[in-house]
């Protein structure tokens, strides 16, 4: 797999409504949802999560992605990457990161979008992901 694999499926799920606990690309996804379809269209293995607030509180998705068996915590961000990021209180919102856009559902916007990776959304990184065994480059 590569990280043109990984955003290659994130891009083909761009369009598709944002609904909460949503898993299926072109009906409905979240965030989690949309990082789950990645990562099954390129062979990693992943344990979903069903019943989870809207807005997780308390470090639950953090742990949740911790115990993701295709997943590492890294600390250098590079494209391909899956961030673990917060609005107001907890990490609460997942995107990947294509190295000068996001690519994520997002409620306010209602649809998995892509958009520049600005300061702003910067500001909001709490921590990296990486599949395990992604050839970058």
């Amino acid at each position: 797999m590569t990280t043109d694999d990984i955003i290659a499926a994130a891009r083909r799920a761009v369009g598709t409504p944002f609904r909460h606990q949503g898993r299926t690309p072109g009906v409905a996804l979240d965030c989690a949802g949309l990082a789950l379809y990645v990562a099954a269209e390129n062979g990693v293995d992943t344990i979903d999560h069903e019943g989870y607030p809207r807005e997780p509180f308390g470090g639950m998705l953090e742990a949740a992605l911790d115990e993701q068996p295709g997943l590492e915590r890294v600390f250098d961000m590079l494209p391909g990457d899956i961030l673990l990021m917060r609005f107001s209180i907890g990490p609460q919102h997942l995107a990947i990161f294509t190295g000068r856009t996001l690519i994520h559902a997002y409620a306010v916007a209602a649809t998995v979008c892509e958009h520049d990776y600005t300061p702003k959304w910067a500001a909001r990184v709490v921590s990296i992901y990486r599949f395990v065994g992604v050839t970058h480059g």
